[in-house]
């Protein structure tokens, strides 16, 4: 029978004996796709479209838990507004504190060790809340959950490729309509002329040197500090915006010129408003692609600077 190890267990078994080491990952995924199989064929589960209608029309709400990221959320959500077109039940969104991080062989991120907390929790809800389809947002405690949108990490669905926005969508049956705004947010015009970016320490494309930017003379940063300080070693005059909540942070990226970041959190709100975005690529980890109007991607610093060029001159 197979027995899940500790994190003690598995260093020590992957530093003394790697032919058992190499044997208990193979077992691991193989349970972890078995579970995942057995969610998927359980009756009680509202894992397809007939089973949610039905329950939707029975009990008039569906409840649902994510845990983060941040960005997983944005995401999950043209899933969920699909959810209520298709059953115009209320909907429920509870966001679940305090689950843990597994940074991949980074050494950094905003939340440390967890993927969704308090602060980050409020910042959200600042942003979800007033959108059409989402009924009521909230931190969960103990309310009784109809559907866990974080399933997805049980292990049947490969997580580095593909398009997040899917993943909600391949748990539940639902199919959602990706090359439309599924954000609705007011623009903040004072950032009409100005060009918006972020970009992370993780995913990022290393080939890639923005230091031409130094030409345009409206660039602003919204990430964190550290992203900032970063950033302003190649790019000096960039400027820096500390956002309140989520609902600031969208309002800037909907009002500006267009905007640029990599796999991260602010262009998982660029690619929701479906504003002009152009996405750096990472080539160890492809899980975002831009869909519809206005969004553009790529892998060389040559099609970056055309990107750009073409973006700014845009009437």
């Amino acid at each position: 029978m197979f027995k899940k190890r500790n994190l003690v267990s598995r260093l020590w078994l992957k530093h003394t004996d790697k032919i058992r080491y190499k044997q208990y990952k193979w077992e691991l995924k193989n349970q972890k796709q078995l579970a995942f199989a057995n969610f998927i064929n359980d009756a009680d589960k509202l894992t397809s479209p007939a089973k949610i209608k039905e329950y939707a029309a029975q009990k008039g709400c569906i409840r649902l838990s994510h845990s983060g990221n941040a960005g997983d959320i944005i995401y999950a959500l043209p899933t969920i507004e699909a959810m209520r077109r298709m059953t115009n039940a209320r909907i429920e969104l509870y966001l679940r504190l305090g689950q843990p991080l597994i940074l991949s062989g980074y050494n950094t991120h905003p939340l440390g060790n967890v993927m969704l907390n308090e602060r980050m929790a409020e910042m959200l809800i600042a942003l979800l809340e007033p959108q059409p389809y989402i009924d009521f947002i909230g931190v969960h405690t103990d309310q009784i959950i109809d559907i866990d949108l974080d399933y997805f990490r049980a292990g049947g669905i490969p997580l580095d490729k593909g398009n997040i926005a899917r993943w909600c969508s391949y748990l539940t049956g639902v199919n959602p309509i990706l090359y439309k705004s599924w954000l609705t947010v007011e623009p903040d015009p004072a950032y009409a002329d100005t060009i918006v970016m972020a970009r992370s320490e993780r995913y990022r494309n290393y080939t890639i040197n923005y230091k031409f930017l130094n030409k345009y003379p409206n660039i602003v940063f919204i990430g964190v500090e550290s992203e900032y300080n970063d950033i302003r070693k190649i790019i000096p005059n960039i400027k820096w915006v500390q956002v309140g909540d989520f609902m600031q942070m969208a309002r800037i990226i909907k009002g500006a010129k267009f905007f640029i970041g990599n796999q991260s959190f602010p262009f998982s709100i660029a690619e929701g408003l479906k504003v002009p975005r152009i996405l750096e690529t990472s080539f160890d980890v492809i899980n975002v692609v831009p869909e519809g109007e206005d969004g553009f991607d790529f892998f060389f610093q040559e099609h970056l600077e055309s990107l750009v060029d073409t973006l700014n001159n845009r009437k």
